[in-house]
């Protein structure tokens, strides 16, 4: 495996595919000497102390005396090699035209396409696996690597090859994979910061139509009993409130959270919190937003409403009393009322003394309407004029949520709660951030400044605020965030972004210390997409992931052909505690002979989507070769299942 990148996602990937698939790795980073060094102040302590820490196993492995452009090759299973640029010759050094699988995970969108189109013509059998953020450029790209790999490899055997072996298809079968995976972090990260910020949202998977909805639910009080929902994805800690307890990582022992567990250890965990699946199914393609268009009540300040309707009401009223007083028919009194609101009406002269009354009242009237029409027009050129400008937080907002930062992954969590009609107003230092173009377009509410300056987060309503979301790329800005946020409001749930796990679970275990009322969570963006872009190198399309507490839960879908552990096998009897579970089945064709639904399996299922998803799957139903399931996977469970550490000592529970 070659992995390339810059950041972070690459050193968590590349240690994704060494300790829990067991594979050799290729990391290519830039050269140290190019690597800016930020000072520490307002920078992540994470990442400073990352960089020092991976210069000096670079120095120990003896880098300093390989030759220019390559380390030398550490202990173990990983070999670094140092260049500025992924050039040909770069790849070649790295091995890609010997390597099963390549990730390009540089933040850069224009230098991984470059890299994959050399790639690509280097080793036409290779899977590629892509980051970029342009979800339209990436499809295109999909499809131009793919029929460049077919046409490059027509006439192949697929099965011949004397480094078949090493290339391994990670599904169990005989030929190459060359497929292309485009991914992106923040699509990835972007559902599960969203649902943690928000109280009783649920955590959310929808990738091609497949939507996989799971809710986290408090422990049952005395009598109650839980909803089981569809099954039970996951217990959380048992020790949450206690400020001194697992902090729900891979290292917090038998009292953090569990991942797929039996119905044994559901019913024994007595007084823990459970994470159940509610729902799967289908959701059709999703519709693209089309362009923004301010809604008629915002055309129109309240109070300029307010005294149309009294306008409106002025002229009701005088047309009821022309009709008391002249006695004329209720649509002439109206009519007349409103020639004289114009004033081009001729005088009531010698008429009654109630009708003159009248028609001097509905003058007064039309000289009160003649402003209130000019403000309601210059209001509404108004808001048009401003419709590409930054909306203010509004005077009476509470409820909403703050989010500091709209880079890339603030701009897929703004769009992702937006989607949840969640109030949001953003907070952003750089007023060419990637993120207030939709803010505009999605009419949000934006404060520009720097969130560590007093009255930033004053102006962004903190103190009537639900939740606080800190997502920009330092650490310690976060975390500054987040400390003078809870002394404006201590009950407020805070969601923070920090990379390094150890200073994340000293944050944690203090912050819920000091505060053991509010919600607190640490959330690391390349930590949640690391095992998607892992199990995309390994040949599995992963559909998502959700976090449990520190830990992450995969969805893949697989063929179960060519895997012992499904094949043959009855649903019940496929489910592995703490690896995987099974949760649906994709029906190529409805009515196939042997479905489910027909009674094929030994059992009927309760219900059926018509695009041929089967999700209440009876415990009895048989696997077969040709179908393709949907399951919930741990990361080791989902290595095992690749068949990728057969043979090789256990490095640790397959909950982990």
């Amino acid at each position: 495996m070659v992995v390339a990148g810059d950041d972070a996602l690459a050193h968590r990937l590349a240690a994704e595919l060494r300790g829990v698939y067991g594979e050799r790795v290729t990391l290519v980073v830039p050269p140290a000497q190019r690597r800016v060094r930020p000072p520490v102040v307002g920078r992540a302590r994470g990442s400073t102390l990352f960089d020092r820490v991976s210069a000096a196993v670079n120095r120990a492995a003896g880098n300093g005396d390989a030759p220019p452009g390559r380390t030398a090759e550490p202990p173990g299973a990983e070999r670094v090699l140092e260049a500025a640029e992924l050039t040909e010759a770069v790849l070649a050094e790295a091995g890609v035209e010997r390597a099963a699988a390549l990730a390009l995970v540089g933040d850069d969108d224009e230098a991984n396409i470059r890299a994959a189109l050399t790639a690509r013509r280097l080793n036409p059998r290779l899977r590629l696996v892509i980051r970029l953020y342009n979800r339209r450029l990436g499809q295109h790209i999909k499809e131009l690597l793919d029929q460049a790999s077919a046409l490059a490899t027509a006439g192949i055997d697929d099965g011949s090859g004397d480094d078949g072996g090493d290339r391994g298809d990670g599904g169990g079968g005989g030929g190459f994979d060359a497929s292309t995976t485009v991914l992106s972090d923040a699509d990835t990260a972007a559902p599960a910061l969203a649902a943690t910020a928000v109280a009783g949202t649920s955590k959310v998977v929808q990738t091609d139509g497949l939507m996989l909805r799971a809710v986290e639910r408090p422990p049952p009080g005395p009598g109650e009993v839980a909803d089981p929902g569809l099954c039970t994805l996951a217990l959380l800690s048992a020790t949450t409130n206690d400020p001194a307890g697992a902090d729900g990582s891979e290292s917090s022992g038998p009292q953090g959270p569990r991942l797929l567990p039996d119905e044994r250890a559901v019913a024994a965990a007595t007084g823990r919190g459970t994470v159940v699946l509610e729902t799967v199914s289908y959701t059709g393609p999703t519709a693209s937003g089309g362009r923004s268009v301010p809604p008629f009540a915002s055309l129109l300040s309240r109070r300029l409403r307010w005294s149309f309707a009294g306008l409106v009401g002025c002229v009701v009223g005088l047309a009821i009393a022309s009709m008391v007083v002249t006695g004329e028919p209720p649509l002439r009194a109206t009519y007349l009322t409103l020639l004289d609101l114009f004033a081009i009406n001729n005088p009531a002269i010698g008429e009654p003394v109630g009708r003159q009354v009248l028609q001097l009242f509905s003058g007064l009237v039309g000289l009160l309407l003649l402003p209130v029409l000019l403000a309601a027009v210059l209001e509404a050129l108004g808001t048009f004029r401003n419709g590409s400008a930054l909306r203010k937080p509004p005077r009476g907002l509470s409820g909403h949520v703050v989010l500091l930062g709209v880079g890339k992954i603030g701009t897929r969590v703004l769009a992702r709660l937006r989607e949840l009609n969640i109030p949001v107003v953003c907070v952003e230092a750089d007023p060419e951030a990637r993120g207030l173009a939709m803010a505009r377009r999605l009419r949000v509410p934006v404060v520009l400044g720097d969130v560590t300056q007093e009255g930033v987060l004053e102006a962004a309503k903190i103190h009537r605020a639900h939740a606080l979301l800190a997502l920009t790329s330092a650490d310690t800005t976060n975390l500054e965030a987040a400390l003078y946020a809870r002394t404006v409001r201590p009950d407020l749930r805070v969601v923070l972004r920090l990379y390094d796990d150890d200073f994340a679970t000293a944050v944690y275990r203090t912050l819920r210390a000091a505060h053991p009322q509010a919600l607190t969570r640490s959330r690391s963006v390349s930590h949640l997409a690391a095992p998607a872009f892992a199990g995309a190198m390994m040949g599995r399309q992963i559909l998502g992931a959700i976090p449990v507490e520190r830990r992450v839960l995969l969805f893949a879908a697989i063929e179960v052909g060519g895997h012992a552990q499904l094949e043959g096998r009855t649903v019940g009897e496929a489910f592995r505690a703490g690896a995987w579970r099974v949760l649906a089945l994709e029906t190529r064709a409805a009515g196939r002979r042997g479905d489910p639904a027909g009674g094929g399996g030994g059992g009927g299922v309760s219900q059926r989507e018509p695009r041929g998803l089967v999700w209440d799957l009876p415990s009895s139903y048989v696997l077969r070769a040709e179908d393709r399931v949907v399951l919930a996977a741990t990361r080791r469970g989902l290595a095992e299942l690749s068949g990728r550490r057969a043979g090789e000592r256990s490095v640790g529970p397959p909950g982990q």
